[in-house]
């Protein structure tokens, strides 16, 4: 968790970049990747082959992509399902992409506007809690499934 504290904190080094392409116009570059020189080199902390997050910079943007633990079908079912629930109220989380990245259970994208208008530190904080979290959220699930059963 250190690691991933300490380069998230380095990818939230971001400012406003309107495009190169289009005047006027500001997106995410880590979503549209228009010019190869805005991005950053993306970083892969796994913790083994099922657990990993990914964190892709650009200059405007830091996209989070996080994979979570799953060793049986009861976990899979429950991390899907978690994630579907939280995906449809992405509206509500703000950072929350509505669609993960392939191969991940689910993905931040944190823009230039997010840095600016809320505590870069409290979204390292939120990330970190986060991945903290979701694991015992989901063995707790699992404990009660099994329990019913």
């Amino acid at each position: 968790l250190d690691a991933i504290r300490a380069t998230l904190q380095a990818a939230f080094c971001i400012e406003n970049f309107e495009s190169q392409v289009v005047e006027r116009h500001n997106k995410p570059e880590v979503e549209v990747k228009s010019s190869k020189e805005l991005l950053l080199n993306p970083v892969i902390i796994s913790r083994n082959e099922k657990e990993r997050i990914s964190i892709e910079g650009s200059v405007n943007s830091v996209r989070i992509s996080i994979a979570v633990k799953q060793s049986d079908d009861l976990e899979k079912i429950l991390c899907k399902r978690l994630m579907r629930f939280m995906m449809q109220r992405a509206d509500d989380f703000h950072i929350l992409r509505r669609k993960p990245v392939p191969d991940y259970d689910i993905s931040f994208l944190i823009t230039n506007f997010h840095a600016e208008t809320m505590y870069k530190h409290r979204l390292v904080d939120f990330v970190i809690h986060f991945l903290e979290e979701i694991d015992k959220e989901i063995s707790e699930m699992k404990l009660a499934v099994s329990s019913r059963a």
